[in-house]
């Protein structure tokens, strides 16, 4: 399956002061109501808080601007403002931003702690993904990316329609974002709703709890 991040409308952050376009979602139950595993991009265009998901594992990605600061209720400071480079918090933290610059966007993954974990991994072209299991999406950042579903251009992410088959074939200069999530009881996948771009689709989702 191919998602083009145009056809991923913006909805406004859980706090409502950001905005976010969300690209797949996992759910963690049949009635969808409780996500595994999210992945989105969100725009950050002023200082502003986090915000809160207890019981959540983020990993964000700086993907465009000059970054932001971040300033956590423990007291520690991670400047995001190198681009691609994953950085993992909780989501209960308490976090507010600082804008470096101008405008930036960043790419986010959650995973429900208690079932699952997740990592971001960058794959730079000319190379060949061959999904595993637990590689649940890939998002084009720049470049062009051939999959099975066809070809992917930057802000394109390819959700593979059957675990452990296919392949994604990176052109040169291509960079990408792998997300990688495994439950930790080991179970496999089955097929159930999962929502793309705020759409429910047909895929691959978990065996319910």
């Amino acid at each position: 399956m191919i998602i083009h991040l145009a056809d991923c409308p913006p909805q406004p952050w859980k706090n409502g002061q950001g905005q976010t376009r969300e690209i797949a979602v996992q759910p963690s139950a049949d009635d969808g109501q409780d996500f595994l595993w999210r992945v989105s991009i969100a725009q950050v265009n002023s200082a502003a808080p986090f915000s809160i998901f207890p019981g959540i594992d983020r990993v964000i990605a700086l993907l465009s601007g000059a970054g932001f600061s971040m300033s956590f209720d423990s007291g520690q400071v991670h400047a995001l403002t190198t681009p691609f480079k994953p950085f993992a918090f909780p989501g209960e933290a308490g976090v507010s931003v600082q804008l470096v610059g101008g405008p930036t966007s960043d790419f986010n993954l959650m995973v429900r702690r208690t079932l699952a974990s997740g990592e971001l991994r960058v794959m730079c072209g000319p190379a060949t993904h061959l999904c595993d299991p637990a590689t649940v999406l890939i998002y084009c950042v720049r470049g062009a990316i051939d999959t099975v579903d066809g070809a992917l251009h930057a802000g394109d992410a390819w959700k593979p329609a059957q675990i452990a088959t296919g392949e994604a074939i990176l052109h040169r200069a291509t960079l990408a974002l792998v997300v990688r999530v495994e439950r930790h009881d080991g179970r496999m996948w089955r097929k159930s709703p999962v929502r793309d771009g705020g759409h429910a689709v047909q895929s691959d989702a978990t065996e319910s709890d």
